[in-house]
């Protein structure tokens, strides 16, 4: 069923299967641009194919399709892409129940995805209203111009490609990819005179193209902040993912003045995860991505700096300031600071793997590289949360999953209802009391070679694809010497630091540490980098803003 408002004016067209919230897209766009534009509504791909093809015969123009991405039979992107060849020019948008990262970049190369959007959107004249406005002006500004995307053309077993890919998703850059041996990739590297051996390359929006960018220079490149606006602040925050961004929103809405520092991209470990079922107020679950999304836009709206792309290599006490140094001599002082460096995935200590890292073995990195495993036979190693999310999400293309576990099953370290599902896919496979003995491969992984256990007995499978999670250990051995840590590297603070019910001997203050207050006082730790934490999204948010409180009461008494 399509409806529309009359003819004789541009077109808007909207499509969702539910018809629920269909009334509700067309409702919403009637109310702002129904005196302009000519509101269609349609109730599948098919039927909205139909009707852009009719409005074509008439003549008519269509400005904007809004196409929903979990629609059955025909699903928003495979719709989008048909749409193009009716209307090439149409600014398109896809709708998302949550930020499905794969499924917006996949949008981006196949359909020149314009944007996308996030249901529910309430209130539309914040998170609705000026996506459109922004859209339909470019429309009528010149209808026929290409969308400006970034792109990176690179090898497709490259390892510095594949981590060019995951920067920019997961700083939630849309980026458009091409392959060095494409038309259109070798087209692209003559067009900016780069060497074919200069990968990968990256072409920002505006047509300036850097060869083999750093972290650094390819986050300028896109538009990310690296350098502080200030040298002097009340609170900086040491890592982005849960803890740190709970800590710098509560920090700046709280009038205090706080910048957050981060090596590679907010959300940390929970950033990655292709969704979260149990965080509270989500009842059907959270992506990593859109919780990050939102934690960031909540933390700018109150005035926080968000740093990206900068490794701390030092922390100095000076008096009542604590100077935080970055790995090209630069520096940043502030009256506290709050280490939230979360962990860090171990590496797999098995022969040719650290050669193949990045080339086939993959560390987090399920949600970049899920597209390319279509059809493919791929293995997840480890038993832990965040394997069997990863399984989970792989499993909606690849071919199969097999889930390798060290133990003898999953309960030990793994939640039931994760468990369940598990075993509902048919799928994900679970190979128990099984690790990973060796990888094997010339340009990229071919072979992995496993080990029983208990028998010793091995055998070789064949795969291009391994995604390792097998614990994590905290990134914490630039704080050698300055603040106190346990056997395994992790933060030690407040009660935990005492001595047969004393604080440390070089404790300075007649007071003892706040409860998350490490050995050096005004220097906090929140999330998984503190020892005995407890590992989750929830209670590590909880501790960033546990953590602004206690700075606030240290800078009254300081």
């Amino acid at each position: 069923m399509a409806q529309s408002a009359g003819p004789g004016r541009t077109v808007i067209l909207t499509v969702d299967d539910d018809p629920g919230v269909s009334r509700a897209v067309a409702r919403d766009l009637r109310r702002r641009y129904g005196d302009g534009y000519r509101i269609v509504r349609a109730e599948s791909g098919e039927t909205a194919l139909d009707t852009l093809r009719e409005l074509k015969l008439r003549g008519d123009q269509v400005a904007a399709v809004l196409a929903d991405y979990r629609m059955p039979r025909m699903n928003g992107i495979e719709f989008l892409e048909q749409a193009i060849d009716v209307y090439p020019s149409a600014r398109r948008v896809l709708l998302t129940a949550y930020a499905d990262t794969d499924a917006a970049i996949d949008a981006i190369n196949l359909v020149d995805l314009d944007h996308y959007l996030l249901k529910p959107w309430d209130p539309p004249e914040e998170k609705l209203y000026p996506v459109l406005d922004d859209l339909l002006e470019s429309w009528r500004a010149g209808s026929h111009r290409l969308v400006a995307t970034t792109k990176v053309v690179g090898h497709r077993w490259s390892a510095r490609s594949s981590q060019v890919r995951e920067f920019l998703a997961r700083n939630q850059v849309p980026y458009r990819w091409y392959s060095s041996d494409d038309p259109e990739g070798r087209r692209l590297l003559e067009a900016a005179g780069a060497a074919a051996d200069r990968l990968p390359l990256v072409v920002a929006e505006d047509g300036t193209a850097l060869a083999e960018p750093d972290d650094t220079e390819l986050a300028g490149l896109v538009g990310l902040a690296t350098t502080p606006e200030e040298d002097f602040y009340d609170l900086v925050v040491i890592g982005g993912g849960p803890a740190g961004l709970g800590a710098v929103v509560y920090g700046a809405s709280e009038g205090l003045r706080t910048v957050l520092v981060e090596r590679s991209a907010t959300g940390g470990q929970a950033g990655q995860s292709s969704r979260i079922e149990n965080y509270l107020g989500f009842p059907d679950g959270v992506s990593g991505a859109q919780l990050t999304d939102r934690a960031r836009r909540q933390a700018a709206r109150f005035g926080a700096e968000m740093l990206t792309a900068r490794e701390v290599t030092g922390l100095e006490v000076n008096g009542a300031a604590r100077t935080v140094h970055f790995s090209d001599g630069t520096s940043i002082a502030a009256h506290s600071v709050l280490l939230a460096t979360g962990v860090s995935y171990r590496q797999l200590d098995a022969p040719g793997l650290a050669e193949l890292t990045g080339r086939g073995v993959f560390y987090g990195s399920a949600l970049t590289e899920a597209p390319s495993c279509q059809g493919h036979d791929v293995y997840v190693v480890g038993g832990a949360n965040s394997a069997g999310q990863a399984a989970m999400y792989l499993s909606r293309g690849a071919r199969s999953v097999t889930l390798l576990v060290r133990g003898p099953s999953l309960t030990a370290s793994m939640s039931h209802y994760l468990i369940q599902q598990i075993d509902r896919t048919p799928n994900i496979h679970v190979r128990t009391g099984t690790v990973v003995a060796s990888a094997h491969g010339t340009e990229h992984l071919e072979r992995l070679e496993l080990r029983d256990v208990k028998t010793g007995e091995t055998e070789t499978v064949d795969t291009q694809w391994v995604f390792v999670f097998i614990g994590a250990a905290p990134l914490t051995d630039w704080l050698e010497g300055t603040v106190t840590r346990d056997e395994r590297g992790f933060i030690v603070a407040g009660p935990d630091l005492a001595v047969a019910g004393r604080p440390p001997e070089d404790w300075e203050l007649d007071r003892p540490p706040y409860h998350l207050e490490t050995s050096v006082p005004g220097v906090f730790v929140a999330g998984d980098a503190r020892a005995e934490s407890a590992k989750r999204v929830a209670s590590a948010v909880g501790e960033g803003a546990m953590a602004v409180m206690l700075v606030h009461r240290y800078l009254e008494q300081s």
